[in-house]
């Protein structure tokens, strides 16, 4: 019987933190999954019913069988262009395809360059290989560059029409920038299948035995100013660390040496991926007795990684090391053994068997397994409840495909309650860890060299796929960098007009996501009348948005608002208890809210006096002064002056302290003239 995960194992409520497939920095909250009572009642109850027509559950929900190179996987990906490699196969330049590639790389050459004659002629031949030749890479491009406005009015529908014909040409690319089109209009019957399909993309690539370490956009700033720190471990092989690590590998340490393996074999800290060096390191580390090192070649050899693909090896390396207390190689034993690879046959006993000694020692991989084993009945009579249960303990656990096993059950209403919005939100999480992420790696690695322009390409590109971290690092690019972002506007560079609107629609869509720097930034565009029309109410809302994330600096200018009645109601008891929220959430506030509370209390007491005149003038004179400050006493020759001025007249004061003082210990030791002079 087709039934809901038993209330005991749930309680009443249960919150599933989502390992943050693509991890949000502390400016935008972690995805929270509550499942409630209501996700769990209405069980289906003949067990013989089958699944939703729309779903995929006779797919291989082991992942990991039909393993293709990242470029059929993405057809029409730039990897060829950033990670050109001996496999790559070559392309007439005559061809369709060799067209398009030759567009694009002098597409990217021009957001290097600033360009804008090289990029118009990038944009004219991406139309021509996109209308003449109905190539589905090239209308993908050309979706692009419509949505963002490059060298072509911006025009939502013209961008809509071209991703969808590329999606329907199988460019996975343009799938995901209709997903995210179809979820932003809560077209979640539209946008759930889309997602379903590219998060059964992403699930496939993952590994058979362990998680792999999920490589995380980079988010290249921390509110207004650059993370520094994020970015320090981002700089591959010029990294100081990287470089010591890579020493001690060749002195012969073990540890490192498997290290050097799994910064190569996944493209951690920046590197780029090498699956041959990845290879040598995880074989020298062997040799020195490194057993982490045995599960990766077990891995290596499962997916033809770089060496020809030969189960057997991929057995008699996950043996080794189960052998060494690594419990997760279990998985992949058991992987082979339900597949029959590398074995004389299929032996589902066997095994559920692995998999249950690696559920047994806390690995999230068996219970996810598990759950596969008695979803799908293989080995074990069918039992969604069972398999609800081990996906629940995998998801707590952090295991990213049973974020998309619960996907599914929210889509096909399989053992939870149907949720459609709820579905989509899990597959978007798991699709974005697809082969597409790696424009991510090659925007940093750009942005990290120097060439903004670049970074700002693809990290538009990826933003329109819906990627946070890409919307937010796009928007910084623009407000950070100014003319030096080599924006490119509909005829040439950005204005600073096309600047401020696209770094307020980046922002936008941030702030959709739960990025709070972003709806804070919304809110003073608004506020403030920057990039767009002067809007109390629409700021107000997105400092409302912010607030809910738990800014302080929402919570204080939602207080200032409430106090000067703008875009809300003029109400002092609301404005000092958002007041005195900014200080409860954000110790650093007590000068500004001690400055507002006192505003509040001459307000409210001397409610007609010249004092409030003179605080409600102080918006209109700080400006100016600021102005004068930076125009004038801060402009290089009156600066040098003005504090040779001052060093002037301390020196001045100080000279006249002392001859005060001197007179007067001078005058304490003088006979008193008032003192009677002593008796003779």
């Amino acid at each position: 019987m087709y039934t809901r995960c038993h209330l005991s194992t749930l309680r009443l409520s249960l919150f599933l933190l989502l390992f943050s497939l693509f991890p949000l920095s502390l400016l935008s909250r972690p995805f929270v999954l509550v499942l409630s009572q209501d996700d769990l009642k209405d069980a289906q109850t003949d067990d013989s019913s089958p699944p939703d027509p729309d779903s995929s559950w006779d797919d291989d929900d082991f992942g990991g069988t039909h393993v293709k190179p990242d470029d059929e996987l993405d057809p029409g990906s730039w990897r060829r262009l950033f990670e050109p490699t001996s496999t790559t196969v070559s392309t007439p330049d005559d061809s369709p395809l060799g067209s398009y590639y030759a567009a694009v790389d002098k597409m990217i050459s021009a957001s290097t360059s600033g360009d804008a004659r090289l990029m118009e002629e990038a944009a004219a031949e991406i139309e021509t290989a996109a209308n003449t030749e109905g190539g589905p890479h090239a209308r993908s491009v050309l979706g692009f560059l419509y949505g963002m406005g490059i060298m072509r009015e911006r025009n939502k529908a013209k961008a809509f029409l071209n991703h969808y014909f590329a999606a329907k040409g199988g460019n996975a690319q343009s799938m995901m920038a209709l997903a995210y089109t179809y979820s932003r209009q809560d077209m979640y019957e539209k946008a759930v299948k889309l997602y379903a399909e590219l998060a059964e993309i992403a699930v496939n690539s993952f590994l058979i035995s362990k998680d792999s370490p999920v490589i995380e956009p980079i988010r290249i700033h921390s509110g207004a100013e650059e993370n520094k720190e994020a970015l320090k471990k981002s700089r591959g092989e010029d990294d100081e660390d990287f470089q010591i690590l890579e020493y001690q590998a060749q002195k012969g340490n073990a540890v490192a040496m498997y290290k050097m393996g799994l910064f190569y074999y996944f493209g951690l800290r920046g590197l780029r991926r090498d699956h041959a060096k990845a290879l040598m390191w995880f074989l020298k580390a062997v040799d020195k007795g490194e057993p982490r090192s045995m599960e990766l070649l077990g891995e290596i050899y499962a997916r033809g990684a770089g060496v020809e693909r030969n189960y057997t090896k991929a057995l008699e390396w996950l043996s080794l090391a189960s052998k060494q207390g690594l419990y997760s190689a279990y998985n992949g034993m058991g992987y082979l053994y339900v597949k029959g690879y590398g074995v004389e046959k299929k032996n589902y006993t066997k095994a559920k068997e692995y998999f249950e000694k690696a559920a047994d020692n806390e690995d999230a991989g068996g219970h996810y397994n598990l759950g596969v084993m008695y979803l799908k009945g293989i080995g074990v009579k069918k039992d969604v409840k069972i398999a609800c249960k081990y996906f629940i303990v995998a998801a707590n656990a952090g295991q990213p495909k049973a974020f998309y096993q619960l996907a599914k059950m929210f889509h096909t209403g399989v053992g939870l309650k149907k949720n459609l919005p709820m579905a989509t939100a899990l597959y978007k999480l798991v699709a974005e860890r697809g082969p597409w992420s790696a424009l991510s790696r090659w925007a940093l690695e750009s942005y990290l060299k120097g060439d903004v322009g670049k970074a700002f390409l693809l990290y538009s590109r990826m933003a329109e796929l819906g990627y946070e971290i890409a919307q937010s690092n796009a928007a910084w690019i623009l407000d950070k960098y100014g003319e030096r972002s080599m924006c490119m506007g509909e005829s040439g560079l950005c204005s600073d007009a096309e600047r401020h609107q696209r770094a307020h629609s980046l922002w936008w869509q941030a702030s959709e996501q739960g990025n709070e720097h972003a709806a804070l930034l919304i809110g003073d565009a608004y506020y403030y009348g920057r990039g767009t029309v002067r809007d109390y109410e629409r700021a107000a809302e997105a400092y409302i948005h912010a607030k809910s994330q738990s800014n302080a600096q929402a919570m204080f200018n939602l207080g200032y608002m409430h106090e000067h009645g703008q875009g809300l109601p003029f109400d002092l008891h609301l404005a000092k208890r958002y007041y005195d929220q900014a200080l409860e959430i954000d110790p650093a506030a007590k000068l500004p809210v001690t400055l507002a509370l006192t505003s509040l209390w001459i307000r409210k007491n001397y409610a007609e006096s010249y004092l409030v005149h003179i605080i409600d003038s102080l918006p209109e004179v700080y400006p100016r002064v600021e102005e004068w400050v930076e125009n004038v006493i801060m402009e290089e020759g009156n600066a040098t002056i003005l504090t040779l001025f001052v060093c002037l007249l301390t020196v001045l004061y100080l000279r006249e302290r002392q001859r005060r003082n001197a007179v007067a210990d001078a005058g304490a030791h003088l006979p008193n003239e008032h003192l009677a002079p002593p008796a003779l």
